[in-house]
């Protein structure tokens, strides 16, 4: 999974996306700041875009590491946890 998702957000221009909270559900981030954060959602009628605040997107990062450690996904752990540094360090 070394492969990198962007999103155009209409207001906000350019998303990176942090990574996959569940189904449908992605974490993204403005591209250059990395200070707006979007819990972004599929669905039939096209993107969800939620503005989350800085503390709940890490919990949500958060959250995706321990599911990843618990299932044995380390290889995917160890990216997230790169990405985890980066951004909130």
């Amino acid at each position: 999974m070394n492969s990198e998702t962007y999103l155009n957000h209409p207001t906000f221009g350019l998303l990176y996306r942090v990574c996959i909270v569940e189904e449908n559900q992605e974490l993204f981030t403005t591209l250059y700041a990395q200070r707006l954060f979007f819990l972004v959602t599929t669905g039939t009628r096209g993107f969800k875009f939620e503005p989350i605040g800085r503390s709940e997107a890490r919990l949500l990062l958060d959250n995706r590491l321990r599911l990843l450690r618990r299932t044995g996904q380390l290889q995917e752990y160890d990216q997230l946890q790169k990405v985890l540094q980066r951004t909130f360090q």
